[in-house]
């Protein structure tokens, strides 16, 4: 049967967890070569003694690897950018090992054993990357994908996926609706007859079938005998929202219909105790520490404002909150003075309006920093869906459906859609964004937590605010 030759293909969380594996294994292989090759090194032996410290080089690897994208599954695929983001994370691990040394080695007598050590996190790295980017990253280990569905939003189906995640191939659909007599002729994506389900399965060696139909009534009785054929014999047959909010980390809500209550079921996180406990006592030390910091920065800030942004320092604007109630969110100014004179519009890219020095707070994010007493006070938490305003809310909820769904939970200084997408700027950026931050609510937890925590420093350290 078709099913039982198909080509290798790794999941989007398999190809993560083999980077990361690959990279400890490689760094641990690097290392140990390095210690039989030059008999004087002594910093860090791989052996049972050093269990601790080799464990502490571990995380550091994780965390620093993770803050400089080397397990972006994108940037991993060009050796260019894999190899600068692996030096900054080699640096950046090298210099927090030395500066922990209750938990690390000290410091070697001969220094130069610290230029091998990074030298080796380096080359041991790399050479497993080119391995991945030579070897895996091409199409025999592509997903091979079959959409079957009906046709009237086929572009709005693919586009999504191929854009998220490179080696999920959709080869073509078939158009599974009884009354079609014809093909369709879509530009871009190759369409197959019904008749020819089984034997393009074969032929293309199909990973798996996609089910995109809003109603499986509409299924025509020999696709759907075939499809119930397949999933007889074990293939890979899934469900298109399924598959779109696991590949793009978005909620689909534009193909949710009335059902909604199917596809939201919240996280339990959002009624857990003990979990907005720690996620409240986290905001308050967090924003004890944020205004400190606006303390510091604020003469620089201050100076920097009076010389290119004249005008006041602060200012302070209407946005939606928990339950839909009102607050007034506190920022650095980064527009000139009476920006929306002439009435509310949309922050676009490259906006006429943010000045020069305006374009640095918002780049490195210290606009935001004032935020932090939005958070001190309980009216916005660190992580969250950010808070819009009024006129854009009321608007935004008429054309974009469960757009006011987004006010469940308090809003956030930073947030999933912040760090996965670009600025909002228009309504179907909006939808997006929207996506994401379903997809946050939906799957609210410690881990997702952290995960936005570790890409808004990416978003910080490599200066993509807006």
């Amino acid at each position: 049967m078709a099913h039982k030759k198909k080509d290798i293909h790794f999941e989007v969380s398999e190809r993560k967890i083999l980077l990361r594996i690959l990279d400890i294994v490689m760094v641990i292989t690097g290392l140990y070569v390095l210690q039989m090759s030059i008999p004087d090194y002594d910093y860090l032996i791989i052996s049972s003694t050093n269990t601790v410290q080799i464990l502490v080089l571990m995380c550091y690897i994780a965390i620093f690897g993770s803050i400089f994208e080397i397990y972006d599954l994108r940037q991993s695929s060009k050796l260019d950018v894999t190899f600068k983001n692996i030096v900054l994370t080699a640096s950046t691990t090298v210099l927090f090992y030395l500066f922990t040394p209750v938990l690390t080695p000290f410091l070697p007598e001969q220094r130069l054993q610290i230029l091998y050590f990074f030298l080796t996190l380096v080359i041991a790295i790399f050479m497993w990357r080119w391995a991945y980017v030579t070897f895996i990253s091409v199409p025999r280990f592509h997903k091979k994908v079959l959409v079957v569905g009906e046709i009237s939003n086929i572009e709005s189906i693919v586009k999504p996926l191929n854009q998220s995640d490179p080696y999920y191939k959709i080869i073509g659909f078939i158009n599974s609706e009884p009354d079609a007599q014809s093909l369709v002729k879509f530009k871009g994506l190759k369409e197959f007859r019904p008749d020819e389900l089984l034997d393009i399965v074969k032929k293309e060696k199909i990973s798996e079938v996609l089910v995109a139909s809003y109603d499986s009534e509409n299924i025509a009785p020999q696709v759907y005998h075939d499809l119930i054929y397949l999933l007889d014999q074990g293939f890979s047959i899934r469900e298109y929202t399924q598959v779109y909010e696991e590949v793009t980390s978005r909620v689909p809500i534009q193909f949710v219909g009335k059902e909604f209550y199917r596809y939201f079921p919240f996280s339990r996180s959002n009624q857990n105790t003990v979990y907005l406990f720690f996620q409240r006592t986290f905001d308050i030390v967090f924003s004890i520490i944020g205004l400190l910091f606006c303390l510091i920065i604020l003469p620089f800030v201050a100076f920097g404002n009076a010389i290119a942004n004249k005008g006041p320092l602060f200012y302070t604007q209407d946005r939606v909150g928990r339950n839909g109630k009102l607050f007034k969110i506190v920022k650095l100014r980064s527009m000139v003075v009476n920006a929306e004179k002439g009435g509310a519009k949309w922050a676009e890219k490259n906006d006429v309006r943010i000045t020069t020095f305006g374009k640095f707070l918002r780049r490195t994010r210290l606009d935001e920093v004032p935020q932090f007493f939005n958070v001190l006070v309980g009216e916005m938490s660190i992580i969250g869906p950010r808070p819009e305003r009024p006129f854009f809310v009321n608007e935004l909820a008429k054309v974009i459906p469960f757009y006011e769904t987004r006010h469940i939970i308090k809003p956030g200084l930073t947030g999933w859609a912040q760090v996965k997408t670009q600025y909002g700027a228009s309504v179907d950026e909006s939808l997006i964004k929207l996506q994401y931050d379903l997809y946050y609510i939906k799957h609210r937890s410690v881990f997702l937590d952290l995960n936005i925590i570790v890409k808004t420093l990416s978003t910080i350290l490599y200066y993509r605010g807006q």
